[in-house]
This record gives C-alpha cells, sequence and structure tokens, in this order.
C-alpha cells in the first residue's frame, strides 16, 4: 500500500469517527462520545507520524473534511456546555488528589 492510499485510509477512519462522535454528542450517549474522542486521539497520533509535504488532491479534501466536521463537534460541545453552564461537561473525570 502506498503512503499516499495509507493516507487517505487512515483519513477516512478519522471522517467516520468525528462523525459517530457527531451523533454521541446529537444523542447525549456519554460513552459514544468517550470512545470516539479515545479513537479520535488515537488517529491523530498516527497521523502525526505522516508526511504532510505533496498531498494529493483526494488526501487535501478529506483533510478539509475532517477538519469541518471536528470543528462542528467543537461548536456543539461548546454551546452544550454554555447551555448548562457547565464547562468541560464531556470531559472524562479525573482522580482528585488529596
Amino acid at each position: 500500500m502506498s503512503a499516499a492510499m495509507k493516507l487517505a485510509d487512515q483519513l477516512r477512519q478519522m471522517l467516520a469517527v468525528l462523525d459517530t462522535e457527531r451523533q454521541a454528542l446529537a444523542a447525549l450517549d456519554i460513552d459514544a462520545l468517550m470512545m470516539s474522542t479515545q479513537d479520535k486521539h488515537s488517529l491523530c497520533s498516527l497521523l502525526e507520524t505522516q508526511a504532510a509535504d505533496g498531498l494529493d488532491d483526494e488526501c487535501r479534501t478529506l483533510v478539509e473534511a475532517a477538519r469541518h466536521r471536528n470543528l462542528m463537534a467543537a461548536n456543539v460541545a461548546a454551546r452544550l456546555d454554555a447551555l448548562t453552564a457547565s464547562p468541560g461537561t464531556y470531559l472524562a473525570p479525573r482522580a482528585q488528589s488529596l
């Protein structure tokens, strides 16, 4: 598999994860949201290892679609936080130190 095909495949996976995240936000499903967030971070780690130079047209289109969908999810989360007056409503709970 060529590097461009591998990158395009990872970007398609990212789009699927972002769609899952959007659906979880719409359903207010915190468990699905946490799973999709973990998946998104895992894919980001993979994508960070890819060379950004010389993206083909397909990859550029996929990157723009991913940016747009991620922005939409971030905007929805921010609006829900504002609505509930609880910043970080959808963040994983952290252990408190004593």
